[in-house]
């Protein structure tokens, strides 16, 4: 594919620099909307760092900024000497592999033919309670409703401030909005709490769907370990907000004790920093493990404060095709978000937001069984690996859905493109990372069967033995392999 001209790209850019924040988030976020809708296709070639910044007249350090920015989300691909293109296909030089941007959402969008998807976890199938629940939910229907409910049906709200406060979270409807999944939840809190250039505080790794989220707002993340010391610095910084995967953490599956929880919160009401806490997959704790089930959610903490946000959804704990997920706030805040969700979509579906009443009647009964499921899965997964691949590192998970592991050598985007082509789809770590690290590392879900779990691993050993052999020069022998 022929490059683009820095003339060209500039025209392109158009008013690249309005808004604001730092230059360099502003281009990478006008860049990261021309790949995004396809006006800068795959394989495309971009400007020298030194031509675009002169036909931008701007300095060379912000389009190099903005250039790394995007590299690092992998839409772009940049090698010394050879120059900067954008991910996706073969251009450049040869076994140029780095993914395309959010593998996940690609696989959703796109999934390959005769490809097992590991790169996206959750339920794979609609358990009977869901049909059970929306064949209830037809009957309910009637009556005088005009069906637009921007903030969420009534009797959902009621449902899930009832739910809270029986978990220890005093909450009233006014203090729940229902959303269209926990994704909606958090895109409708970034427009309402970042502006473009504002500093966003996340973990590292984390979930990529926050991470695409708040890129597209143009934040400036600042990455953080799980350490109380880390939080602190950070949040001493008056970010715009900090996210947080506590419990059943996506994609570790680590759950931060209870005292580092209990700081971070304490931390940011005296910072006065919005916390906005990820609770998707935090009732997921395995019985095994001998944790717990955490009974009181981290609302419980601080239950009256504005600083405090939980974000909750059904699709993790029940059914992916179930778009029920909500945000718990003070009642201020929900009603800000109530007006932009009113703007997006008037309201999430009526049926579907009855049927998650119903489910909430035996919700703890539900969750029960699918951490039980998911428990034993992961076993299954976490024996398969030892025995078909013992030199990747790893170790038991105390919930959750997904596995963290870190390959012996190699980059894991590599890798991620051999078991392409032996059939699997698996999410590298590095698109998970904001640091830029974890590039070393693969994550990989239990949430399929035992048998397609084993198949699964047996077709990941075999892209292994490959990748392993090209690296060194010399393959090795692959090994049994179960028929």
């Amino acid at each position: 594919m022929s490059p683009i001209s820095p003339a060209e790209l500039t025209a392109r850019l158009g008013r690249w620099s309005a808004g604001r924040g730092p230059l360099y988030l502003l281009l990478a976020g006008r860049l990261r909307a021309l790949i995004d809708d396809g006006e800068l296709p795959p394989g495309t070639a971009l400007p020298t760092d030194r031509a675009l910044a002169g036909g931008l007249s701007a300095g060379r350090t912000t389009v190099v900024a903005a250039y790394d920015l995007l590299r690092q989300e992998g839409r772009l691909v940049r090698r010394q000497g050879s120059g900067t293109w954008v991910a996706g296909a073969e251009a450049g030089p040869l076994n140029a592999t780095e993914p395309t941007v959010n593998p996940v959402f690609l696989h959703l969008l796109d999934p390959p033919d005769h490809v097992a998807q590991l790169a996206c976890a959750g339920p794979t199938g609609a358990p009977p309670a869901v049909i059970a629940a929306y064949r209830a939910a037809l009957g309910s229907l009637g009556g005088p409703d005009l069906g637009y409910h921007p903030a969420g049906h009534p009797r959902l709200r009621a449902a899930l401030a009832a739910r809270y406060t029986e978990r220890g979270v005093p909450t009233t409807a006014s203090q729940i909005l229902i959303t269209t999944g926990g994704q909606q939840g958090l895109s409708l809190l970034a427009r309402a709490l970042i502006a473009p250039g504002a500093e966003v505080v996340v973990q590292a790794p984390t979930y990529p769907g926050a991470l695409e989220v708040f890129r597209e707002s143009a934040a400036a993340l600042r990455p953080v370990r799980n350490t109380i010391e880390e939080y602190a610095g950070e949040l001493s910084r008056r970010p715009a907000l900090a996210y947080l995967i506590a419990l059943c953490h996506n994609p570790t599956g680590r759950s931060l004790p209870s005292p580092v929880r209990r700081e971070i919160v304490l931390a940011a009401l005296a910072t006065g920093v919005p916390l906005v806490v990820d609770d998707v997959l935090a009732e997921l704790t395995f019985p095994t493990t001998g944790t717990a089930r955490p009974s009181v959610p981290m609302a419980a903490l601080a239950p009256d404060a504005d600083e405090l946000i939980t974000v909750g959804s059904l699709s993790k704990l029940v059914w992916g095709g179930l778009r029920i997920g909500w945000v718990r706030a003070q009642p201020a805040l929900i009603g800000r978000l109530a007006r932009l969700k009113a703007v997006i979509d008037l309201g999430s579906g009526v049926l579907d937001q009855l049927a998650a009443v119903e489910l909430l009647a035996d919700l703890d009964e539900l969750i029960a069984g699918r951490a039980g499921v998911l428990a034993a899965q992961h076993d299954h997964l976490c024996a398969e690996l030892r025995r078909y691949l013992p030199d990747w590192e790893f170790g038991p998970v105390d919930g959750g859905q997904t596995l963290w592991v870190r390959l012996p050598h190699g980059d894991a985007a590599s890798y991620a493109q051999a078991a392409l082509r032996r059939g699997i789809a698996v999410l590298p770590g590095g698109s998970l990372d904001p640091s830029g690290g974890s590039a070393d590392f693969l994550r990989i879900p239990f949430v399929v069967e035992p048998a397609a779990l084993s198949a699964a691993v047996q077709a990941m050993a075999e892209a292994w033995c490959g990748f392993a052999g090209r690296a060194a020069g010399n393959p090795p022998p692959l090994p049994a392999i179960a028929v």
